[in-house]
């Protein structure tokens, strides 16, 4: 990978973002680029001689660079890196001529793809952004007027968007299409009108029938994720994943963060999630990996942010329904209810 001619350090900070390059781990006044781990900028030391090139060659798997390597030679065709052993391909066809232009390729959402994807995005319209945000949009396909939403999603787990796309979970958003580049999943899904339940629950607050309702269906949904042949955990149930329609049917959003569950895991080795959703396995404070008891967490956080629009630790709910939310929240995954015990007993209160 080649990056364009790189901006001079200053005193061995980022002229770009005034960052400390000394505090930037494996940064060393010796070299003469660096890549900024704070913006990305590339520079260069005005102290050391660059040679006789005028282009800088990076790694494309460890971001080494390559001109610095003893033996380097550019018109060698390929080099395999002497940080990590990647085979780099030293093609003229990869140079940029300035660093917005390498950006711009970087982010391209499109990298990547072959003019086939290409094509086949290209039946899609973009129509507005999602709450304002540049990776969720509401698209149209201009052959069937259908609204879907488009995604570009970084964090994911792709075996779970495929199943989900061939095996579809009743009230959940049905996968359209999905393509994989350089940089992201591009995920294609059912746009379901309706306010968000954050949306509703700054409005208004919520009675208990209200709120017993929402959990039953959420409930019935976990049954489904929960029951597969491989559970699948949600992981990041909160209110603005969740949908209520105008028929006050109950939808859950959002499987960018979900996972297989793994009874041999003793401990996720990524944590993500939602800050006071999550439970505490699935941030690396319990005493197990996650499992379809984080996802009953999260539900019974829901529910007493739903009654009291607080959560435990500030306000509890009262009655049967604390209780309830009180072995949902357990510290203890195992004495936690399943998705359909959970069911079962919001079944008995209405």
């Amino acid at each position: 990978m080649y990056k364009p001619k790189p901006y001079e350090m200053s005193e061995y900070f980022c002229t770009q973002c005034n960052a400390d390059l000394c505090k930037q781990k494996g940064f060393s006044p010796d070299m003469l680029h660096w890549v900024c781990k704070s913006c990305g900028t590339m520079l260069t030391n005005p102290e050391k001689d660059g040679g006789d090139s005028e282009i800088v060659w990076f790694c494309d798997r460890c971001d080494a660079c390559l001109n610095e390597q003893e033996g380097f030679d550019e018109k060698c065709g390929e080099w395999t890196c002497r940080e990590c052993g990647f085979v780099n391909a030293i093609n003229p066809g990869e140079i940029y001529y300035s660093n917005d232009e390498y950006e711009a390729e970087q982010h391209n959402p499109y990298r990547g793809l072959t003019d086939a994807e290409i094509l086949e995005l290209a039946l899609y319209r973009d129509e507005e952004s999602i709450n304002g945000r540049g990776d969720i949009i509401r698209t149209i396909n201009v052959e069937t007027g259908q609204p879907l939403v488009k995604k570009y999603l970084t964090t994911y787990d792709k075996s779970v968007y495929e199943f989900i796309k061939d095996h579809p979970i009743a009230y959940m958003p049905r996968i359209a299409g999905m393509y994989e580049n350089d940089n992201c999943l591009i995920v294609l899904e059912s746009y379901i009108e309706g306010p968000t339940l954050a949306d509703i629950l700054a409005k208004k607050a919520m009675t208990e029938q209200e709120a017993v309702h929402i959990a039953k269906q959420l409930c019935m949904i976990l049954c489904d994720l929960h029951g597969q042949q491989t559970p699948i955990i949600h992981r990041d149930i909160k209110p603005s994943n969740i949908i209520i329609n105008s028929d006050n049917e109950v939808f859950l959003l959002d499987i960018n963060v979900a996972k297989w569950y793994d009874p041999e895991q003793r401990d996720d080795t990524r944590y993500l999630g939602t800050q006071n959703y999550a439970a505490p396995e699935q941030v690396g404070y319990g005493l197990s990996a996650s499992s379809v008891k984080t996802d009953i967490y999260a539900v019974g956080m829901l529910m007493n942010v739903m009654l009291t629009g607080s959560f435990p630790k500030e306000k509890k709910a009262e009655g049967r329904l604390w209780e309830i939310i009180e072995r949902c929240i357990s510290l203890d995954a195992e004495n936690r209810f399943s998705a359909r015990e959970l069911l079962e007993e919001l079944q008995s209160i209405a």
